[in-house]
């Protein structure tokens, strides 16, 4: 943004862009139109824990639509480098499984899941939740949509930089 010091406060940055800037940035928390849109209209915030409350509250209303646009956009999580085919083979089997039940692939999120336990606690997860049924499934998705989103923004505004700005 003209005249902006790259030592401008992200959130001062995310505020302060136009509308458009600011939802493409919302939109790589949470691939929900709907959602950026909200979150965007009510700029500007006092602070990020204000924005992140106002992420959560908006994702707690989104359709069944929104839903299903955000979910398409979603990948399963990255396991570490040095995971084991086996793992890999494990993982597989039960993503095929789960998007053969529910139609859409397996999102969680692993935000203060050390890294040396996110394989375990991505298979853990997805053996459980095999067990949902559509309905119930739903609503855990909402809530691991929404802890991804927080988690996203949160790392958007350390932002290495200024995705806000569009830099």
């Amino acid at each position: 943004m003209p005249g902006q010091s790259r030592d401008t406060p992200p959130l001062i940055l995310f505020n302060a862009a136009p509308p458009d800037v600011a939802q493409r940035t919302l939109l790589t928390c949470l691939h929900s139109h709907t959602w950026a849109q909200r979150v965007a209209g009510h700029r500007p915030y006092p602070d990020v824990p204000s924005l992140l409350a106002a992420a959560d509250e908006a994702a707690y209303d989104l359709s069944t639509e929104d839903l299903t646009e955000a979910l398409a956009a979603e990948s399963m999580p990255a396991l570490p480098e040095d995971t084991y085919s086996a793992a890999h083979t494990a993982l597989n089997a039960a993503q095929a499984a789960y998007e053969t039940k529910f139609g859409h692939v397996f999102v969680v999120c692993l935000d203060g899941v050390p890294a040396q336990e996110s394989l375990d606690h991505v298979l853990e997860a997805i053996r459980s939740r095999l067990a949902n049924d559509p309905e119930e499934e739903r609503s855990v998705v909402a809530d691991e949509l929404r802890g991804l989103a927080k988690q996203r923004l949160r790392h958007a505004l350390r932002g290495a930089g200024n995705r806000a700005t569009g830099h």
